[in-house]
Protein backbone atom coordinates (compact mmCIF):
# COMPACT_ATOMS: atom_id res chain seq x y z
CA UNK A 1 0.00 0.00 0.00
CA UNK A 2 1.28 3.12 -1.23
CA UNK A 3 2.76 5.91 1.48
CA UNK A 4 2.68 9.61 1.57
CA UNK A 5 4.58 12.14 4.07
CA UNK A 6 2.34 14.62 5.84
CA UNK A 7 2.88 18.04 4.61
CA UNK A 8 6.72 17.71 3.44
CA UNK A 9 7.75 16.74 7.10
CA UNK A 10 8.40 13.31 8.19
CA UNK A 11 5.36 11.54 9.33
CA UNK A 12 4.24 9.05 6.43
CA UNK A 13 0.57 7.77 6.35
CA UNK A 14 -0.52 4.76 4.55
CA UNK A 15 -2.65 5.85 1.59
CA UNK A 16 -5.82 3.87 3.41
CA UNK A 17 -6.05 4.94 7.16
CA UNK A 18 -7.99 3.11 9.53
CA UNK A 19 -10.80 5.04 11.88
CA UNK A 20 -11.08 3.76 14.81
CA UNK A 21 -14.10 5.60 16.50
CA UNK A 22 -15.93 2.05 15.81
CA UNK A 23 -13.93 0.32 18.63
CA UNK A 24 -15.39 2.30 21.18
CA UNK A 25 -18.33 1.42 20.32
CA UNK A 26 -19.51 3.77 17.91
CA UNK A 27 -23.25 3.10 18.18
CA UNK A 28 -23.22 -0.46 18.96
CA UNK A 29 -21.33 -2.65 21.18
CA UNK A 30 -18.02 -4.53 20.15
CA UNK A 31 -16.34 -7.23 21.23
CA UNK A 32 -12.59 -6.88 22.70
CA UNK A 33 -11.76 -9.99 20.32
CA UNK A 34 -13.89 -8.33 16.81
CA UNK A 35 -12.02 -5.14 17.67
CA UNK A 36 -8.39 -6.82 17.96
CA UNK A 37 -9.38 -9.29 14.75
CA UNK A 38 -9.89 -5.64 12.68
CA UNK A 39 -6.46 -4.01 13.91
CA UNK A 40 -5.35 -7.31 12.92
CA UNK A 41 -6.85 -7.18 9.49
CA UNK A 42 -5.74 -3.65 8.71
CA UNK A 43 -2.43 -4.77 9.59
CA UNK A 44 -2.38 -7.65 7.44
CA UNK A 45 -3.53 -5.64 4.42
CA UNK A 46 -1.03 -3.21 4.43
CA UNK A 47 -2.49 -0.29 6.84
CA UNK A 48 -0.09 1.61 8.92
CA UNK A 49 -2.13 4.75 9.84
CA UNK A 50 -4.18 4.55 13.00
CA UNK A 51 -6.58 7.04 13.89
CA UNK A 52 -8.03 7.43 17.37
CA UNK A 53 -9.37 9.85 20.27
CA UNK A 54 -10.56 10.21 23.69
CA UNK A 55 -14.07 11.23 22.84
CA UNK A 56 -14.21 7.21 20.54
CA UNK A 57 -15.95 5.29 23.75
CA UNK A 58 -14.95 7.81 26.18
CA UNK A 59 -11.11 6.21 26.01
CA UNK A 60 -11.88 2.82 25.20
CA UNK A 61 -10.91 3.01 21.34
CA UNK A 62 -7.29 4.37 22.32
CA UNK A 63 -7.45 1.36 25.47
CA UNK A 64 -8.04 -1.07 22.14
CA UNK A 65 -5.99 0.00 19.45
CA UNK A 66 -2.90 0.63 22.17
CA UNK A 67 -3.42 -2.73 23.18
CA UNK A 68 -3.65 -4.16 19.33
CA UNK A 69 -0.26 -2.43 17.77
CA UNK A 70 1.49 -3.10 21.67
CA UNK A 71 3.98 -5.82 20.16
CA UNK A 72 4.21 -4.14 16.90
CA UNK A 73 7.64 -2.53 16.46
CA UNK A 74 6.81 1.08 17.46
CA UNK A 75 8.60 2.82 14.14
CA UNK A 76 6.36 0.68 11.67
CA UNK A 77 3.31 2.37 12.02
CA UNK A 78 1.57 6.35 12.36
CA UNK A 79 -0.70 6.74 14.95
CA UNK A 80 -2.89 9.72 15.67
CA UNK A 81 -5.04 11.12 18.57
CA UNK A 82 -6.73 14.26 19.26
CA UNK A 83 -6.91 16.90 21.75
CA UNK A 84 -9.82 19.18 22.98
CA UNK A 85 -11.87 16.80 25.22
CA UNK A 86 -10.65 15.81 28.46
CA UNK A 87 -12.49 13.02 30.17
CA UNK A 88 -13.18 13.96 33.89
CA UNK A 89 -14.54 11.05 35.82
CA UNK A 90 -18.39 10.81 36.26
CA UNK A 91 -19.32 8.50 39.04
CA UNK A 92 -22.96 9.46 38.85
CA UNK A 93 -23.52 8.81 35.39
CA UNK A 94 -21.69 5.11 35.73
CA UNK A 95 -25.43 3.66 35.77
CA UNK A 96 -26.04 4.86 32.37
CA UNK A 97 -25.00 5.09 29.13
CA UNK A 98 -22.81 7.11 26.85
CA UNK A 99 -25.24 6.86 23.65
CA UNK A 100 -26.49 10.36 23.69
CA UNK A 101 -22.72 11.07 22.36
CA UNK A 102 -22.90 7.88 20.04
CA UNK A 103 -21.50 5.62 21.97
CA UNK A 104 -22.54 2.35 23.78
CA UNK A 105 -20.39 2.15 26.80
CA UNK A 106 -21.35 3.08 30.26
CA UNK A 107 -20.83 6.82 31.19
CA UNK A 108 -17.88 6.55 33.36
CA UNK A 109 -16.56 9.72 32.46
CA UNK A 110 -17.97 13.14 31.39
CA UNK A 111 -16.07 15.13 28.52
CA UNK A 112 -14.97 18.80 29.30
CA UNK A 113 -13.89 20.89 26.24
CA UNK A 114 -10.09 22.38 27.31
CA UNK A 115 -8.66 23.90 23.81
CA UNK A 116 -6.42 25.63 26.78
CA UNK A 117 -2.04 25.19 26.65
CA UNK A 118 -2.56 22.71 29.79
CA UNK A 119 -5.75 21.31 28.50
CA UNK A 120 -3.64 20.15 25.41
CA UNK A 121 -0.96 18.51 27.74
CA UNK A 122 -3.08 16.70 29.75
CA UNK A 123 -5.04 15.44 27.24
CA UNK A 124 -2.24 13.77 25.58
CA UNK A 125 -0.90 12.78 28.88
CA UNK A 126 -3.84 10.73 29.66
CA UNK A 127 -4.12 9.28 25.93
CA UNK A 128 -0.70 8.08 26.10
CA UNK A 129 -1.53 6.38 29.73
CA UNK A 130 -4.87 4.82 27.62
CA UNK A 131 -2.75 3.56 24.86
CA UNK A 132 0.12 2.04 26.73
CA UNK A 133 2.51 3.79 23.98
CA UNK A 134 5.39 5.71 23.99
CA UNK A 135 4.74 8.31 22.05
CA UNK A 136 1.92 9.96 19.53
CA UNK A 137 2.97 10.37 16.00
CA UNK A 138 0.32 12.83 14.66
CA UNK A 139 -1.77 15.43 17.19
CA UNK A 140 -4.91 16.74 16.14
CA UNK A 141 -7.33 19.51 17.21
CA UNK A 142 -10.65 17.43 17.72
CA UNK A 143 -13.97 19.87 17.25
CA UNK A 144 -12.75 23.25 17.56
CA UNK A 145 -15.90 24.70 15.84
CA UNK A 146 -16.86 26.59 19.21
CA UNK A 147 -13.41 27.39 20.28
CA UNK A 148 -11.60 28.68 17.64
CA UNK A 149 -10.31 31.78 19.51
CA UNK A 150 -8.94 29.54 22.10
CA UNK A 151 -7.47 27.05 20.19
CA UNK A 152 -5.46 29.17 17.84
CA UNK A 153 -4.17 31.29 20.58
CA UNK A 154 -3.61 28.43 23.31
CA UNK A 155 -3.76 25.03 22.39
CA UNK A 156 -1.93 25.48 18.41
CA UNK A 157 0.95 27.26 20.18
CA UNK A 158 1.15 24.12 22.60
CA UNK A 159 1.19 21.66 20.05
CA UNK A 160 3.57 23.43 17.98
CA UNK A 161 6.16 23.41 21.05
CA UNK A 162 5.65 19.52 21.27
CA UNK A 163 6.48 18.95 17.74
CA UNK A 164 9.29 21.33 18.07
CA UNK A 165 10.55 19.51 20.92
CA UNK A 166 9.74 16.23 18.77
CA UNK A 167 7.23 14.88 21.70
CA UNK A 168 4.90 14.28 18.81
CA UNK A 169 5.70 14.55 14.71
CA UNK A 170 3.35 16.44 13.04
CA UNK A 171 0.23 18.42 13.99
CA UNK A 172 -3.34 19.46 12.51
CA UNK A 173 -7.03 20.12 12.81
CA UNK A 174 -9.89 17.33 12.77
CA UNK A 175 -13.36 18.65 11.74
CA UNK A 176 -15.97 18.30 9.33
CA UNK A 177 -16.47 21.69 8.36
CA UNK A 178 -14.12 23.34 5.74
CA UNK A 179 -13.71 27.30 6.51
CA UNK A 180 -12.22 26.77 10.07
CA UNK A 181 -9.31 24.74 9.18
CA UNK A 182 -8.55 26.48 6.04
CA UNK A 183 -8.13 29.28 8.58
CA UNK A 184 -5.53 27.21 10.65
CA UNK A 185 -3.95 26.80 7.29
CA UNK A 186 -3.55 30.20 6.56
CA UNK A 187 -3.19 31.54 9.72
CA UNK A 188 -0.39 28.77 11.20
CA UNK A 189 2.06 26.15 10.53
CA UNK A 190 -0.06 23.21 10.90
CA UNK A 191 1.20 19.61 8.91
CA UNK A 192 -2.38 18.60 8.32
CA UNK A 193 -6.22 18.51 7.99
CA UNK A 194 -8.13 15.63 8.64
CA UNK A 195 -11.50 16.49 7.33
CA UNK A 196 -14.85 14.54 7.78
CA UNK A 197 -17.75 14.38 5.57
CA UNK A 198 -16.63 17.45 3.36
CA UNK A 199 -14.70 16.32 0.14
CA UNK A 200 -16.93 13.35 -1.12
CA UNK A 201 -18.45 12.10 -4.57
CA UNK A 202 -21.62 13.70 -3.38
CA UNK A 203 -19.88 17.12 -2.18
CA UNK A 204 -16.93 19.42 -2.70
CA UNK A 205 -17.15 22.45 -1.11
CA UNK A 206 -13.81 22.55 0.50
CA UNK A 207 -12.11 22.87 -3.36
CA UNK A 208 -13.22 26.31 -3.24
CA UNK A 209 -10.78 27.27 -0.14
CA UNK A 210 -9.49 24.85 1.83
CA UNK A 211 -7.70 22.15 -0.75
CA UNK A 212 -6.38 24.90 -2.63
CA UNK A 213 -5.01 26.13 0.13
CA UNK A 214 -3.42 23.33 1.52
CA UNK A 215 -1.80 22.48 -2.16
CA UNK A 216 -0.34 26.10 -1.94
CA UNK A 217 1.29 25.92 1.47
CA UNK A 218 2.52 22.30 0.55
CA UNK A 219 0.67 21.02 3.66
CA UNK A 220 -1.89 17.47 3.51
CA UNK A 221 -5.61 16.94 3.91
CA UNK A 222 -6.62 13.45 4.83
CA UNK A 223 -9.87 12.92 4.05
CA UNK A 224 -12.36 10.75 6.57
CA UNK A 225 -16.02 10.35 6.04
CA UNK A 226 -16.15 9.66 2.43
CA UNK A 227 -19.42 7.54 2.64
CA UNK A 228 -21.26 10.53 3.92
CA UNK A 229 -22.25 8.57 6.97
CA UNK A 230 -23.04 5.73 5.33
CA UNK A 231 -25.09 7.26 2.40
CA UNK A 232 -22.54 6.52 -0.55
CA UNK A 233 -22.46 2.60 0.34
CA UNK A 234 -26.50 2.18 0.18
CA UNK A 235 -28.22 5.22 -0.90
CA UNK A 236 -32.17 4.34 -0.55
CA UNK A 237 -34.99 5.95 1.61
CA UNK A 238 -33.73 6.12 5.11
CA UNK A 239 -30.45 6.25 4.85
CA UNK A 240 -28.15 8.09 6.55
CA UNK A 241 -26.21 11.43 5.72
CA UNK A 242 -24.44 13.72 8.20
CA UNK A 243 -25.66 10.93 11.18
CA UNK A 244 -29.32 12.20 9.93
CA UNK A 245 -31.91 10.59 7.20
CA UNK A 246 -31.05 12.29 3.90
CA UNK A 247 -32.52 15.01 2.65
CA UNK A 248 -34.68 14.23 -0.70
CA UNK A 249 -32.63 16.06 -3.02
CA UNK A 250 -29.65 14.43 -1.17
CA UNK A 251 -31.33 11.22 -1.55
CA UNK A 252 -31.78 11.92 -5.31
CA UNK A 253 -27.90 12.82 -6.07
CA UNK A 254 -26.72 10.01 -4.40
CA UNK A 255 -29.20 7.65 -6.57
CA UNK A 256 -28.03 9.31 -9.66
CA UNK A 257 -24.40 8.72 -8.41
CA UNK A 258 -25.08 5.48 -8.14
CA UNK A 259 -26.62 4.78 -11.45
CA UNK A 260 -24.01 6.20 -13.17
CA UNK A 261 -21.10 3.80 -11.27
CA UNK A 262 -23.91 1.23 -12.25
CA UNK A 263 -23.34 1.60 -15.83
CA UNK A 264 -19.70 1.25 -15.63
CA UNK A 265 -19.82 -1.97 -13.60
CA UNK A 266 -17.84 -0.20 -10.67
CA UNK A 267 -19.49 -0.19 -6.82
CA UNK A 268 -20.52 3.32 -5.54
CA UNK A 269 -18.17 2.51 -2.45
CA UNK A 270 -15.07 1.81 -4.68
CA UNK A 271 -15.98 5.34 -6.50
CA UNK A 272 -16.43 6.85 -3.28
CA UNK A 273 -13.59 5.48 -2.07
CA UNK A 274 -10.65 6.95 -4.77
CA UNK A 275 -12.30 10.05 -6.19
CA UNK A 276 -10.89 11.82 -3.53
CA UNK A 277 -7.05 11.22 -4.09
CA UNK A 278 -7.84 12.56 -7.31
CA UNK A 279 -6.53 16.66 -5.83
CA UNK A 280 -3.02 16.80 -5.03
CA UNK A 281 -3.28 18.02 -1.72
CA UNK A 282 -5.05 14.45 -0.28
CA UNK A 283 -2.53 11.93 1.42
CA UNK A 284 -4.39 9.19 2.49
CA UNK A 285 -8.31 8.41 2.73
CA UNK A 286 -9.62 7.71 6.69
CA UNK A 287 -12.14 4.70 6.49
CA UNK A 288 -14.08 2.73 9.89
CA UNK A 289 -14.55 -0.67 10.29
CA UNK A 290 -15.45 -2.33 13.16
CA UNK A 291 -14.75 -6.00 11.61
CA UNK A 292 -12.46 -8.12 9.37
CA UNK A 293 -15.30 -8.42 6.84
CA UNK A 294 -15.88 -4.80 6.61
CA UNK A 295 -11.77 -4.48 6.22
CA UNK A 296 -11.41 -6.49 3.48
CA UNK A 297 -14.22 -4.91 1.66
CA UNK A 298 -12.87 -1.51 1.94
CA UNK A 299 -9.01 -2.64 0.32
CA UNK A 300 -11.06 -4.69 -2.01
CA UNK A 301 -12.98 -1.77 -3.42
CA UNK A 302 -10.04 0.59 -2.97
CA UNK A 303 -8.18 -1.28 -5.43
CA UNK A 304 -10.59 -1.72 -7.93
CA UNK A 305 -9.77 -0.04 -11.34
CA UNK A 306 -12.44 3.11 -12.20
CA UNK A 307 -12.10 3.74 -15.82
CA UNK A 308 -11.90 7.40 -17.08
CA UNK A 309 -15.47 7.04 -18.57
CA UNK A 310 -16.82 6.69 -15.39
CA UNK A 311 -15.32 9.93 -14.23
CA UNK A 312 -16.47 11.98 -17.50
CA UNK A 313 -20.19 10.47 -17.29
CA UNK A 314 -20.37 12.15 -13.73
CA UNK A 315 -19.17 15.50 -14.99
CA UNK A 316 -21.79 14.88 -18.16
CA UNK A 317 -24.54 14.28 -16.17
CA UNK A 318 -23.26 17.39 -14.02
CA UNK A 319 -22.74 15.77 -10.77
CA UNK A 320 -19.08 16.39 -11.02
CA UNK A 321 -17.80 19.81 -11.81
CA UNK A 322 -15.81 20.22 -15.12
CA UNK A 323 -12.52 21.16 -13.23
CA UNK A 324 -13.45 18.79 -10.66
CA UNK A 325 -9.55 16.85 -9.82
CA UNK A 326 -10.32 12.82 -10.37
CA UNK A 327 -7.70 10.09 -10.12
CA UNK A 328 -6.23 9.04 -13.01
CA UNK A 329 -6.43 5.57 -13.97
CA UNK A 330 -2.96 4.01 -12.84
CA UNK A 331 -3.43 5.39 -9.47
CA UNK A 332 -4.85 2.13 -7.96
CA UNK A 333 -2.45 -0.23 -6.52
CA UNK A 334 0.57 2.40 -7.47
CA UNK A 335 3.56 2.64 -5.70
CA UNK A 336 3.18 6.50 -4.30
CA UNK A 337 5.21 9.35 -6.14
CA UNK A 338 6.72 10.50 -3.15
CA UNK A 339 7.89 9.06 0.39
CA UNK A 340 9.05 6.07 1.55
CA UNK A 341 6.73 2.29 2.15
CA UNK A 342 6.43 1.44 5.80
CA UNK A 343 7.13 -2.21 5.95
CA UNK A 344 4.51 -4.76 5.48
CA UNK A 345 5.71 -6.67 8.20
CA UNK A 346 7.73 -7.08 10.64
CA UNK A 347 11.46 -6.52 10.86
CA UNK A 348 12.50 -10.19 10.79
Amino acid sequence: MRTITLGGGTVPVSELALGCAALGNLFHPVTDEAAHATVEAAWDAGIRTFDTAPHYGLGLSERRLGAALRDRPRDTYTLSTKVGRLLVPDPDGSAGDDLAHGFAVPATHRRVWDFSADGVLRSLEASLERLGLDRIDIALLHDPDDHADQALREAYPALERLRAEGVVGAIGVGMNQSALPARFLRETDIDMVLLAGRYTLLEQDSLTELLPEAAARGRSVVIGGVFNSGLLTAPRPGATYDYAPAPQPVLDRALRLLAVCERHGVPLRAAALRFPFGHSAVASVLTGARSPREVHDTVEQLRRPIPDALWEELRAEGLLDPDTPVPATAQAGKAAPTGEALPSKEPS
